[in-house]
């Protein structure tokens, strides 16, 4: 495993679940049933990953983040980095500066906006020598890629 290189100032089973609420809400297609209301089987469980107006999992991500403090959003935007392949390990602290530094929009607007940002906040995480507590689900997950 990879020798930690500096600690997050959020908690790994915030950092965790943050991952598993965000996969969920990334999960998500543009309505498909349009005319639902039937028996969620006979449907074969379609709406429940259709992205629709009124579904609060979005926005519940958005708030989650927002509530976040200035560093641990530029926390949350270098993980991302990291995780990408955009900067290393060791430049941590300089990534998480530069975050801050080149910040131009909202955080979770910027976060929310690529597509893969969960699996890049864990593969950050990973390339930090950062152990989160995921749990089967993740794993599953993760073994997928």
């Amino acid at each position: 495993m990879t020798e930690l290189v500096h600690d997050l100032s959020i908690s790994t089973d915030y950092l965790a679940r943050l991952i598993m609420k965000t996969r969920g809400v990334q999960a998500k297609e543009a309505v498909s049933d349009p005319d639902s209301g039937s028996n969620p089987t006979d449907d074969q469980m379609r709406d429940v990953l259709q992205d629709r107006p009124d579904d609060l999992s979005r926005e519940e991500v958005r708030e989650e983040i927002q509530g976040l403090d200035a560093r641990q959003q530029a926390e949350l935007v270098a993980l991302m980095w990291i995780g990408r392949g955009d900067a290393e390990p060791a430049e941590w602290e300089a990534t998480v500066q530069l975050a801050q530094d080149v910040k131009e929009q909202p955080t979770p607007r910027y976060l929310l906006g690529h597509p893969l940002v969960a699996e890049f906040w864990a593969e950050g995480a990973e390339r930090l020598g950062i152990e989160l507590p995921m749990g089967e689900g993740f794993e599953a997950t993760r073994n997928q890629e």
